[in-house]
Protein backbone atom coordinates (compact mmCIF):
# COMPACT_ATOMS: atom_id res chain seq x y z
CA UNK A 1 0.00 0.00 0.00
CA UNK A 2 1.13 3.54 -0.68
CA UNK A 3 1.26 6.23 1.98
CA UNK A 4 -2.00 7.70 0.63
CA UNK A 5 -3.82 4.37 0.82
CA UNK A 6 -2.51 3.37 4.25
CA UNK A 7 -5.14 4.87 6.57
CA UNK A 8 -4.72 5.29 10.31
CA UNK A 9 -8.47 4.78 10.81
CA UNK A 10 -11.47 3.82 8.71
CA UNK A 11 -15.23 3.32 8.85
CA UNK A 12 -16.70 0.90 11.39
CA UNK A 13 -16.83 -2.68 10.15
CA UNK A 14 -13.70 -2.53 8.00
CA UNK A 15 -10.07 -3.06 8.92
CA UNK A 16 -7.49 -0.47 7.91
CA UNK A 17 -6.02 -3.05 5.51
CA UNK A 18 -9.40 -3.52 3.82
CA UNK A 19 -9.83 0.24 3.63
CA UNK A 20 -6.35 0.56 2.14
CA UNK A 21 -7.22 -1.88 -0.61
CA UNK A 22 -10.43 0.01 -1.36
CA UNK A 23 -8.61 3.35 -1.36
CA UNK A 24 -6.15 2.04 -3.96
CA UNK A 25 -9.04 0.87 -6.15
CA UNK A 26 -10.83 4.18 -5.72
CA UNK A 27 -7.67 6.14 -6.55
CA UNK A 28 -7.38 4.44 -9.94
CA UNK A 29 -11.08 5.08 -10.62
CA UNK A 30 -10.49 8.73 -9.66
CA UNK A 31 -7.64 8.94 -12.16
CA UNK A 32 -9.80 7.32 -14.84
CA UNK A 33 -12.72 9.69 -14.20
CA UNK A 34 -10.50 12.78 -14.13
CA UNK A 35 -8.91 11.67 -17.39
CA UNK A 36 -12.33 10.92 -18.89
CA UNK A 37 -13.83 14.30 -18.04
CA UNK A 38 -10.82 16.07 -19.58
CA UNK A 39 -11.03 13.84 -22.66
CA UNK A 40 -14.74 14.54 -23.02
CA UNK A 41 -14.11 18.29 -22.78
CA UNK A 42 -11.37 17.94 -25.41
CA UNK A 43 -13.88 16.24 -27.71
CA UNK A 44 -16.46 18.95 -26.96
CA UNK A 45 -13.99 21.62 -28.10
CA UNK A 46 -12.66 19.77 -31.15
CA UNK A 47 -15.65 18.22 -32.93
CA UNK A 48 -16.46 19.47 -36.42
CA UNK A 49 -18.74 18.44 -39.24
CA UNK A 50 -22.44 18.02 -39.84
CA UNK A 51 -23.03 16.30 -36.48
CA UNK A 52 -21.19 19.02 -34.56
CA UNK A 53 -24.05 20.48 -32.53
CA UNK A 54 -25.56 17.12 -31.56
CA UNK A 55 -22.25 15.78 -30.28
CA UNK A 56 -21.13 19.10 -28.80
CA UNK A 57 -24.33 19.33 -26.73
CA UNK A 58 -24.38 15.61 -25.85
CA UNK A 59 -20.89 15.74 -24.35
CA UNK A 60 -21.25 18.60 -21.83
CA UNK A 61 -23.73 16.82 -19.53
CA UNK A 62 -21.41 13.80 -19.57
CA UNK A 63 -18.52 16.05 -18.52
CA UNK A 64 -20.54 17.40 -15.60
CA UNK A 65 -21.69 13.97 -14.44
CA UNK A 66 -18.23 12.41 -14.74
CA UNK A 67 -16.76 15.28 -12.68
CA UNK A 68 -19.43 14.64 -10.02
CA UNK A 69 -18.53 10.94 -10.05
CA UNK A 70 -14.88 11.84 -9.44
CA UNK A 71 -15.93 13.93 -6.46
CA UNK A 72 -17.97 11.06 -5.03
CA UNK A 73 -15.02 8.67 -5.44
CA UNK A 74 -12.61 11.08 -3.71
CA UNK A 75 -15.06 11.63 -0.86
CA UNK A 76 -15.54 7.88 -0.38
CA UNK A 77 -11.76 7.45 -0.18
CA UNK A 78 -11.62 10.23 2.43
CA UNK A 79 -14.40 8.58 4.45
CA UNK A 80 -12.32 5.39 4.42
CA UNK A 81 -9.40 7.37 5.88
CA UNK A 82 -7.51 7.88 2.62
CA UNK A 83 -5.99 10.78 0.72
CA UNK A 84 -7.07 11.28 -2.89
CA UNK A 85 -4.50 12.37 -5.43
CA UNK A 86 -6.20 14.63 -7.97
CA UNK A 87 -3.25 16.40 -9.55
CA UNK A 88 -2.39 16.03 -13.25
CA UNK A 89 1.08 14.72 -12.39
CA UNK A 90 -0.31 11.98 -10.16
CA UNK A 91 -2.79 10.99 -12.88
CA UNK A 92 -0.15 10.79 -15.60
CA UNK A 93 2.30 8.90 -13.38
CA UNK A 94 -0.27 6.28 -12.33
CA UNK A 95 -2.40 5.72 -15.41
CA UNK A 96 -2.12 2.52 -17.40
CA UNK A 97 -3.58 3.95 -20.61
CA UNK A 98 -2.34 6.31 -23.28
CA UNK A 99 -3.46 9.91 -23.71
CA UNK A 100 -6.43 10.52 -26.02
CA UNK A 101 -5.05 10.58 -29.55
CA UNK A 102 -7.65 12.38 -31.69
CA UNK A 103 -7.41 16.15 -32.24
CA UNK A 104 -9.73 18.28 -34.34
CA UNK A 105 -11.88 15.76 -36.19
CA UNK A 106 -15.30 14.89 -37.52
CA UNK A 107 -17.84 14.33 -34.76
CA UNK A 108 -18.41 10.72 -35.80
CA UNK A 109 -14.65 10.05 -35.74
CA UNK A 110 -14.50 11.37 -32.18
CA UNK A 111 -17.44 9.17 -31.20
CA UNK A 112 -15.66 6.13 -32.62
CA UNK A 113 -12.61 6.97 -30.53
CA UNK A 114 -14.74 7.69 -27.45
CA UNK A 115 -16.34 4.27 -27.75
CA UNK A 116 -12.87 2.74 -27.28
CA UNK A 117 -12.21 5.06 -24.32
CA UNK A 118 -15.50 4.12 -22.67
CA UNK A 119 -14.83 0.43 -23.22
CA UNK A 120 -11.52 0.71 -21.35
CA UNK A 121 -13.07 2.71 -18.51
CA UNK A 122 -15.99 0.29 -18.20
CA UNK A 123 -13.81 -2.83 -18.20
CA UNK A 124 -11.69 -1.39 -15.38
CA UNK A 125 -14.81 -0.31 -13.46
CA UNK A 126 -16.19 -3.85 -13.63
CA UNK A 127 -12.94 -5.22 -12.19
CA UNK A 128 -13.10 -2.64 -9.40
CA UNK A 129 -16.72 -3.58 -8.65
CA UNK A 130 -15.75 -7.25 -8.38
CA UNK A 131 -12.93 -6.55 -5.92
CA UNK A 132 -14.86 -3.98 -3.87
CA UNK A 133 -17.85 -6.34 -3.61
CA UNK A 134 -15.77 -8.83 -1.69
CA UNK A 135 -14.74 -6.19 0.83
CA UNK A 136 -17.38 -3.50 1.22
CA UNK A 137 -20.93 -3.30 -0.12
CA UNK A 138 -21.08 0.51 0.26
CA UNK A 139 -18.09 1.08 -2.02
CA UNK A 140 -19.39 -1.61 -4.37
CA UNK A 141 -22.74 0.19 -4.54
CA UNK A 142 -21.07 3.51 -5.38
CA UNK A 143 -19.08 1.91 -8.19
CA UNK A 144 -22.11 0.02 -9.56
CA UNK A 145 -24.14 3.24 -9.74
CA UNK A 146 -21.35 4.98 -11.60
CA UNK A 147 -20.87 1.99 -13.88
CA UNK A 148 -24.55 2.15 -14.81
CA UNK A 149 -24.26 5.84 -15.77
CA UNK A 150 -21.04 5.30 -17.73
CA UNK A 151 -22.64 2.43 -19.65
CA UNK A 152 -25.50 4.75 -20.57
CA UNK A 153 -23.02 7.35 -21.85
CA UNK A 154 -21.40 4.70 -24.02
CA UNK A 155 -24.82 3.74 -25.33
CA UNK A 156 -25.40 7.38 -26.34
CA UNK A 157 -22.08 7.34 -28.19
CA UNK A 158 -22.76 3.98 -29.82
CA UNK A 159 -26.19 5.08 -31.04
CA UNK A 160 -24.33 7.35 -33.47
CA UNK A 161 -22.07 4.51 -34.61
CA UNK A 162 -24.65 1.77 -35.07
CA UNK A 163 -25.62 0.68 -38.56
CA UNK A 164 -29.18 -0.11 -39.59
CA UNK A 165 -28.19 -3.78 -39.33
CA UNK A 166 -27.30 -3.40 -35.66
CA UNK A 167 -23.52 -3.55 -35.81
CA UNK A 168 -21.01 -0.87 -34.87
CA UNK A 169 -19.19 0.89 -37.70
CA UNK A 170 -16.04 0.72 -35.61
CA UNK A 171 -16.15 -3.09 -35.58
CA UNK A 172 -13.40 -4.58 -33.48
CA UNK A 173 -11.13 -1.53 -33.46
CA UNK A 174 -8.58 -1.69 -30.66
CA UNK A 175 -7.25 1.85 -30.75
CA UNK A 176 -8.88 5.26 -30.76
CA UNK A 177 -7.24 6.15 -34.08
CA UNK A 178 -8.44 2.93 -35.72
CA UNK A 179 -11.97 3.41 -34.36
CA UNK A 180 -12.02 7.04 -35.54
CA UNK A 181 -11.04 5.96 -39.08
CA UNK A 182 -13.59 3.13 -39.22
CA UNK A 183 -16.37 5.35 -37.86
CA UNK A 184 -16.22 7.75 -40.80
CA UNK A 185 -15.63 5.17 -43.55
Amino acid sequence: MTQQSNPKYTVPGLTVDQAGELIEILQMRLHALNDLHLTLKHVHWNVVGPHFIAVHEMIDPQVDQVRAMADDIAERAAALGGVSQGTPGALVAARTWQDYSVGRADAIAHLGALDVVYTGVLEDFRKAVDIAGGIDKVTEDLLIGQLRELEQFQWFVRAHLETAGGSLRTGSADTEAEAARKAVN
